[in-house]
């Protein structure tokens, strides 16, 4: 999970995000400004790391730290703050905000400088700070300030930093270029090829089972607390309502269906309709001569297609539809004629209409009794409707004024239920296969940030179905006791001891291979009965395809990373076993003339030195300026974010 946040950085979208607005830093500068409480000892204003003549303050940290993880917790809501930190979050989130002070301070020094009025365009130009005419809006300003808990001050010094930055970092990796020969011998190993062999050596082979001692088993614990993090779990009760919660009486008089008849009446009056096929021709001349040829015998399709026109076809269209759709000529004339009938050119804004009346139909007057049951649905409708909004309406009142959702569903004669402990992203706890209340998957961003037995309103569906509910227990992210995981965590004991036995054999093996003795031949002298080695070959070019799907197996990255002759091992996943990994024999690959590689490997390589030139330019601002870290604040910090005093 770190790695990706560290990519991020490095990557050049990264970059684009380091250099400008909405940084990790950026809306995480205001934590000093709005915390008032001590940190594990330590003041919120206290220096955490000294930048030059800047300070990175305690609370800057923690606040830079927790958006951060918010951030990633965006594409992964599990992640929570133990394992962020354990996984090197916070040391990331130190080593980055150091980086932009650097550059300020660097920046400083060398004469640039980030006006007030530059600053001012960066923030007219923000599409955050926009109102609805797509303008700067200063009340849109400051409500977005005062929603992320930032200070305009600290916003000014943050973009001011992003400006600094661009016109120190982007011309530091700007020109970076791979000459042509450098870039065909880096080409020429997407063609080489390479043949070896690849052995586990098992852990379970090793495996013992002897007792294990209590203080073993502790002392284990402690040092991999941070692998038995559970995640922040929640419990939520709950109650789904619509229509069928309703009491009020729904059904429609009689007097309500004659008054609504008689307020639609127009609706169920008369009517007749045509459908007409039709086109427009500029002038009246073309009109008149194209409706001869058709009155002649043409058809109206060929006679328009002929002189270059699009034909439309208008269906079931009273007078007053059809000439709000063309023109009031247009309609008289269409509904003068009869069935079949082409029409004199009529004049439209456009031009003349050429039409010919398909169809006529004339539908009588609806009688109250014709349509007495749609009136009598439609009215059911609304005040269905209407009652669920009042319920709805009801409950959220009671929602404000603190109610309980006990004495709520009371109230309201409401159904509860309770969910079993649910993780953020909707997984049962426990039981990753169960699945949630789907009612409850909507909902979730928002239980997650309440307190217990604080009831919420939702929609499920807008109009008919609603959710009161709230959160009866919240259980914080963290490692269960030893003794509630006791058997699990001897287990894995067990293997890591297992996994360093396997690591001596592999090691064993290691030393033996080489000169007459083959990787196979080394194996077979371990006393375990240990799987035979796989003879693999394969070109760079396969290994890229893999890459590109995303699945290289790690001991192919090694194969293509060694020397000829080598032999390296590789920890598997889990404390599973050692991995040996034997490289006998490079082919090197050669450049056929006039490959698009060459091109496509300078490109690539390009970026890369830019990647270069600009992290060994920040290196240097650091030590220009000078960086000091305060170990003791820093823990502080760490304390802090994991709850701990």
């Amino acid at each position: 999970m770190i790695t990706s946040f560290r990519k991020f950085f490095q990557s050049k979208f990264g970059m684009a995000v380091f250099l400008g607005f909405l940084a990790v830093v950026a809306f995480a500068f205001a934590g000093a400004e709005i915390s008032g409480t001590s940190i594990g000892g330590v003041s919120p204003g206290e220096r955490v790391a000294a930048v030059g003549q800047d300070t990175i303050t305690t609370g800057e940290l923690t606040g830079t730290t927790q958006t951060a993880l918010r951030g990633i917790q965006r594409g992964n809501p599990t992640v929570t703050m133990p394992v962020f930190l354990a996984e090197g979050g916070l040391d990331e989130v130190l080593s980055q905000m150091i980086d932009r002070f650097a550059i300020g301070a660097y920046a400083e020094q060398t004469g640039l400088r980030a006006g007030e009025n530059l600053v001012n365009s960066e923030i007219l130009q923000l599409p955050a700070f926009r109102g609805v005419s797509g303008e700067f809006d200063q009340s849109v300003f400051e409500r977005r300030l005062a929603e992320q808990r930032i200070s305009e001050a600290v916003l000014r010094r943050d973009l001011a930093d992003g400006l600094l930055a661009q016109q120190l970092l982007l011309p530091a990796g700007a020109s970076a270029q791979m000459p042509q020969k450098a870039a065909r011998l880096y080409a020429s190993l997407f063609f080489e090829q390479r043949s070896g062999r690849i052995a586990l050596i098992p852990s379970a082979l090793y495996a013992s089972d002897e007792a294990l001692e209590d203080a073993a088993v502790e002392a284990y614990y402690s040092e991999s607390r941070t692998d038995y993090i559970n995640p922040e779990r929640r419990t939520l009760r709950f109650a789904v309502f619509n229509a069928d919660n309703l009491t009020a009486n729904i059904t429609p008089s009689e007097d309500e269906i004659a008054a609504r008849y008689e307020r639609d009446k127009l609706q169920y009056a008369a009517r007749e309709s045509r459908d007409v096929t039709l086109f427009t021709v500029p002038t009246q001349e073309g009109a008149t001569a194209l409706v001869e040829q058709i009155r002649a015998g043409k058809s109206l399709e060929i006679a328009a297609r002929e002189a270059g026109f699009n034909t439309t076809q208008v269906t079931d269209r009273d007078q007053e539809q059809f000439a709000s759709a063309t023109s009031y000529a247009a309609a008289q004339a269409v509904f003068a004629a009869s069935q079949g009938d082409i029409i004199e050119p009529a004049q439209g804004t456009l031009g003349w209409y050429i039409a010919r009346v398909d169809a006529i139909t004339d539908t009588p007057e609806s009688a109250l009794a014709d349509v007495r049951e749609t009136i009598a649905q439609a009215l059911t409708e609304e005040k269905r409707a209407a009652a669920l909004g009042d319920l709805s309406a009801e409950i959220e009142e009671q929602v404000d004024l603190g109610t309980s959702l006990t004495e709520i569903a009371d109230t309201f004669d409401l159904t509860l239920q309770e969910s079993p402990p649910l993780l953020a992203d909707g997984r049962v706890f426990g039981d990753p296969l169960a699945p949630a209340n789907p009612a409850l998957r909507a909902i979730l961003d928002t239980a997650f940030g309440l307190d217990e037995s604080q009831p919420q309103l939702d929609t499920l569906v807008p109009g008919s179905q609603f959710l009161v509910y709230d959160v009866t227990n919240i259980v914080e992210s963290a490692a269960p006791p030893l003794a509630d995981i006791r058997e699990r965590v001897e287990g894995d004991l067990r293997l890591a001891q297992a996994s360093e036995r396997a690591k001596e054999a592999a090691d064993r093996v290691m030393e033996k291979t080489g000169g007459d003795t083959t990787l196979a031949e080394a194996l077979g002298q371990e006393d375990a009965d240990l799987p035979r080695a796989d003879t693999v070959s394969l070109a760079r070019a396969e290994i890229e395809q893999l890459r590109a799907r995303g699945n290289v197996p790690p001991a192919l990255v090694l194969l293509f990373s060694m020397s000829e002759g080598a032999v390296k091992r590789l920890e598997a996943p889990g404390n599973q076993g050692w991995i040996l990994v034997a490289l006998d024999e490079i082919v090197a690959g050669e450049v056929p003339e006039g490959s698009p590689i060459i091109a496509q490997s300078q490109q690539q390589l390009a970026e890369s030195l830019s990647a270069e030139y600009t992290e060994q330019f920040v290196k240097a601002m650091r030590e220009d300026v000078g960086v000091e870290t305060n170990e003791t604040a820093l823990e502080s910090v760490r304390k802090r974010l994991l709850g701990e005093t």
